[in-house]
């Protein structure tokens, strides 16, 4: 972790920033004190059990790691396919230019804890009456406790004319995948030059890092002004929502930043499908009980597919079966204790859960240790008591340097971390926590389970 510090403090002075201006905004913000973390509070359990996990991202690592540590005699199986683990917040800054594409991912294997079972292979079924997992090539998989956390599959399906294998065509983009991501910084600074019309969405469903597409599409108006070039672009925001964001402490500010920005915003906009050849996107506009379709031409696209938790878990019946939350069959939890409310020996937390707020790694890193304690709790024949509040944190970045910190928790109320900051302004503290010092924390504390 040192190291890792020293490293980025090199790169803040190749960048004009002084080491002892960036500590001392970072001592003001609290963070150093965060990044200094080695020690997980003090916790251990004798509980026995053969524990699965299924899904080796964030939630699961964080899982893996806590439990290995916090168990006398842990005996934990994770299964996940992946070769490399991303850190997926880092995408949106590929797509801006500011990280390369390999400076997001390491080697799964070398995120895997200690002493943790690694089956690399993908779950095609779960039976929760059985106890059972079914694999594609290591067969069946038996656990006394399950933690689900495969994450969320995007459903690009579900937009018409265009596949994940095709993202780029027609200048039709999508940063929520790594190849993706990349395409899009390729052309980006060629549309701010050549100009024209550029159109970015969000979706219908609950998606991963909601902020994403606002913040690809500010970075894209930041990048143009930045070039001289913004007279020659149009920018258009379209949301499925009925308002563009809905913390009341930050959305004032930045409905005040696409104004100030000339940036529209086109509320209630369903995205339908994508013409790629002649560069058309189809949307269904709601106004009461009346869906009318709209189809733009446009000249950059910025899309969010639909998401939803993975086949197997609507398959297995473990996803809602009523409510907001049952469309796309995230996982049916009690939101504070993260235990599943059929079948008290699984616990779901990260993306896949069924819980009403975002989905974002800050969530996560909230959510592990809540949902470690209290399946240990399960272990041992307790009840689970720990309660998580729903905190989750979303870095809207506004402009090159600039982010507005947006932390709240289920009641959408502002739990702001960063004190002597106003909180519902964009800040540059915010920036460098998140270029220089939020992926290290990813790698060597999240996922180890010590932050």
């Amino acid at each position: 972790m040192e190291d890792n510090m020293n490293n980025t403090l090199k790169h803040l002075a190749k960048s004009g920033i002084k080491r002892r201006d960036f500590l001392k905004t970072m001592s003001a913000v609290g963070a150093l004190s965060v990044i200094g973390t080695t020690k997980a509070q003090a916790f251990s359990s004798k509980a026995t059990g053969r524990i699965a996990i299924i899904g080796g991202g964030a939630a699961g690592l964080c899982m893996a790691a806590r439990l290995n540590r916090w168990l006398d005699n842990p005996d934990i199986t994770l299964i996940d396919p992946s070769d490399r683990q991303f850190y997926q917040p880092g995408f949106t800054l590929i797509a801006a230019g500011v990280y390369e594409a390999d400076e997001v991912y390491k080697t799964q294997e070398s995120c895997i804890p200690d002493g943790v079972k690694w089956v690399k292979d993908s779950v095609v079924a779960v039976d929760p009456h059985k106890n059972s997992i079914t694999t594609t090539k290591s067969g069946e998989i038996l656990y006394d406790f399950l933690v689900l956390t495969p994450g969320l599959q995007m459903n690009f399906n579900l937009v018409e004319g265009i596949t994940r294998e095709t993202l780029g065509q027609g200048n039709a983009h999508c940063i929520y995948d790594y190849v993706g991501a990349q395409r899009t910084w390729q052309a980006m600074p060629k549309f701010t030059q050549t100009g024209g019309v550029g159109i970015y969405t969000d979706t219908y469903t609950k998606h991963k890092c909601g902020g994403a597409p606002k913040k690809i599409c500010l970075l894209t108006e930041d990048y143009a002004r930045k070039h001289n070039t913004r007279d020659k672009i149009e920018l258009n925001f379209f949301t499925a929502s009925p308002q563009l964001y809905n913390v009341p402490l930050y959305t004032p500010r930045l409905l005040e930043i696409y104004k100030e920005r000339n940036v529209s915003i086109a509320l209630q906009h369903k995205l339908k499908g994508i013409d790629t050849s002649s560069k058309k996107v189809t949307f269904e506009q709601t106004a009461g009980d009346v869906v009318t379709p709209l189809t733009l031409d446009y000249d950059f696209l910025h899309f969010t597919p639909p998401m939803s938790a993975p086949d197997f878990v609507r398959d297995a019946g473990l996803g809602w079966t009523e409510g907001k939350l049952a469309r796309e069959s995230w996982v049916m939890v009690d939101k504070e204790t993260l235990q599943h409310l059929t079948y008290p020996n699984i616990f779901s937390l990260g993306d896949c859960a069924g819980i009403p707020t975002s989905k974002t790694s800050a969530a996560i890193r909230m959510q592990a240790p809540i949902a470690a304690k209290n399946l240990i709790a399960v272990m041992e024949g307790n009840l689970p008591t720990e309660r998580y509040n729903g905190y989750a944190a979303c870095p809207i970045i506004t402009e090159y340097g600039k982010i507005l910190m947006c932390e709240f928790d289920y009641n959408k109320d502002a739990l702001p971390s960063l004190p002597f900051i106003d909180a519902s302004q964009e800040q540059w503290a915010s920036w460098l926590l998140k270029v220089y010092v939020l992926k290290p924390m990813y790698f060597y504390g999240m996922l180890n389970g010590i932050m």
